[in-house]
C-alpha cells in the first residue's frame, strides 16, 4: 500500500547534515487548491534555501479533482469578461513535480495517530499535516436549486461553479425586462467579508442594463441574509450609497430557502422565521456554504466545524504538527485567494521552524484579506482589510480605495489571473508584497 511504503522509507532512512536533526520530515497536504499549492511550493522553496531537501515521496498532496480552478475568474465568466475554459487547468499541470499526488478524497482524520484515511480505505501517515481543503458548497440546502441550475429555462444561475458560471451570463444578457434578483446567504462563503461576490455579478448586470437601454425595464434587486452590504463599515457605507444611487432595492436578513422554477418563485426566510415568496424573472443564487463534513466530524474541528487553528500562527490549537490555511481554517477573516497570499508565508515559516525543533513561532498573520469588487464595467472597488474589520490598504497613499477605480479594474481582469497561474501557484506571489516574500523576526 502507498501509505505503508512511504512511512517505511521515511523511518528507515539515515539522516545527513542536510536533513532535519530529529527526524526525516514528511508532509501531507490535503487540498490542491490555492491554499494547498501555495503552501507546498513555498515550503519546498524555503527548505531548499536552508539546504534541506524533501524527497518526492516525502511530500504527499491529496486531491481527487481532475482540474484546478481559478474560482475568482467565475465572476468574470458570469460578466462575459472571461471564457470559462480559461479558469481551469488540468490538475496534473499544477501539481509540483517534486511531490506525490494522491487522487483520492479524504474520508477522515486520525490526528492522534498522525493519519489521514482516504475514501478507498487507504491510510497515509504523516509527520506534519497541512489542511487546505477549501469550503463545502451546500447546493441542496436550498430546495429546488440543484434542479433549477440544470434546467436551461429556469432563469436560475450561479457563478459558484464552473458548470453554471456561463449560465449566469446567458440569463443576464437575455433578460430584456422583468425582475433580476441576486441573493446571498448569511453563512460564511468564498470571497471577502460581507460576502460581496453577489454584489459583483449584480453590479455587472445593472451596468449592462444601463448601457443597453434596459434601465427602465430590467430591474435589479439584492436579497441577502446579512444585515448590511459589507462587514467592513468603511466599504459597507460606500456600497450602500452606491446601491441607493443606482436605485437597487435591497432586503436584508432574508435567506433564500426554496425555488419553484416552474412558476419562477423564490422563497425567503426572514430572521424572525417567517417566509415570503417573491416572483422573479432571473435569479442569481449564492448558495449556503460551510466546512466539509469529514472535517466537521474530525478531532481537528472547532465547534463550528472549521480546522481549529491559532489565528496568528495558523498552527492547530491541540495538535502541534497540524496547520491549516484558506477556506477550511477557523481563521476569523474572509475566505479569499488574497488572504492565502498572506497566510501561506506565515504557515510555511512556522512549519519550518517546527521542523527545526523551535518552540516559539515568530511569524504572525494579521488577518489580511482583500476583495476586488467589480461595481461596473471599467471600475472596481479594492477592499483590503485585516482582523477587526480594519482597513489595510495597499494604495491609500495614491488613491481613495473607498471609491471605485479604473486601474483596479485591470488588476481584476488582467493582473490577478496571470499572477495566480504563473506565480502564486508556483510559490512566488505574495499579494500586497508582489514577488517579495515577507520576512519575520
Amino acid at each position: 500500500m502507498l501509505t505503508a511504503s512511504i512511512a517505511k522509507r521515511a523511518l528507515s532512512r539515515s539522516f545527513s547534515s542536510s536533513r532535519f536533526a530529529s527526524s526525516d520530515a514528511k508532509v501531507v497536504v490535503v487540498g490542491a487548491g490555492a491554499g494547498g499549492l501555495s503552501a507546498i511550493t513555498q515550503l519546498q522553496k524555503s527548505l531548499k534555501k536552508q539546504g534541506k531537501v524533501l524527497a518526492k515521496e516525502d511530500i504527499v498532496i491529496i486531491d481527487p479533482a481532475e482540474y484546478h480552478y481559478y474560482q475568482p475568474g467565475w465572476t468574470l465568466v458570469g460578466s462575459g469578461l472571461m471564457d470559462k475554459q480559461d479558469t481551469r487547468r488540468p490538475m496534473k499541470s499544477v501539481i509540483p513535480e517534486d511531490t506525490t499526488h494522491v487522487a483520492q478524497s479524504v474520508q477522515s482524520f486520525a490526528p492522534d495517530k498522525n493519519q489521514v484515511v482516504l475514501a478507498n480505505g487507504d491510510t497515509i501517515t504523516y509527520e506534519y499535516l497541512i489542511v487546505a481543503s477549501g469550503i463545502q458548497i451546500n447546493w441542496s440546502a436550498i430546495k429546488g436549486l440543484p434542479e433549477a441550475l440544470i434546467d436551461s429555462h429556469s432563469g436560475v444561475s450561479s457563478i459558484y461553479s464552473y458548470a453554471t458560471a456561463d449560465k449566469a451570463h446567458r440569463d443576464i444578457t437575455a433578460m430584456r425586462s422583468g425582475r433580476a434578483i441576486f441573493t446571498q446567504p448569511s453563512t460564511p462563503i468564498k470571497c471577502a467579508g460581507g460576502k460581496p461576490i453577489a454584489h459583483k455579478i449584480m453590479w455587472q448586470a445593472w451596468d449592462l442594463y444601463q448601457r443597453t437601454n434596459r434601465a427602465n425595464t430590467a430591474k435589479v434587486e439584492f436579497w441577502t441574509g446579512m444585515p448590511t452590504m459589507f462587514s467592513v463599515p468603511k466599504y459597507s457605507e460606500v456600497l450602500n450609497a452606491l446601491r441607493i444611487q443606482r436605485d437597487i432595492p435591497a432586503q436584508f436578513g432574508h435567506n433564500l430557502v426554496a425555488i419553484d422554477a416552474a412558476n419562477r418563485k423564490a422563497t425567503f426566510k426572514k430572521t424572525d422565521g417567517t417566509e415570503v415568496v417573491e416572483d422573479y424573472t432571473i435569479l442569481h443564487v449564492t448558495p449556503p456554504q460551510g466546512p466539509a463534513d469529514y472535517i466537521k466530524a474530525s478531532p481537528l474541528a472547532d465547534a463550528a466545524g472549521w480546522v481549529d487553528v491559532d489565528p496568528a500562527t495558523l498552527r492547530h490549537k491541540k495538535f502541534s504538527n497540524v496547520f491549516s490555511l484558506g477556506d477550511a481554517s477557523s481563521l476569523p477573516t474572509s475566505k479569499t485567494a488574497a488572504a492565502i497570499t498572506a497566510q501561506a508565508p506565515v504557515l510555511v515559516h512556522n512549519l519550518v521552524d517546527v521542523m527545526n525543533g523551535k518552540d516559539t513561532l515568530v511569524a504572525k498573520y494579521d488577518g489580511y484579506t482583500s476583495c476586488p469588487l467589480l461595481t461596473g464595467k471599467g471600475e472596481l472597488l479594492l477592499a483590503e482589510f485585516k482582523y477587526g474589520l480594519e482597513p489595510k490598504e495597499s494604495f491609500a497613499h495614491i488613491v481613495d480605495q473607498a471609491k471605485p477605480q479604473k486601474a483596479f479594474y485591470y488588476f481584476k481582469t488582467l493582473l490577478f489571473p496571470w499572477a495566480y497561474f504563473e506565480h502564486m501557484l508556483k510559490g512566488r506571489w505574495y499579494g500586497p508584497n508582489g514577488f517579495k516574500a515577507p520576512t519575520f523576526s
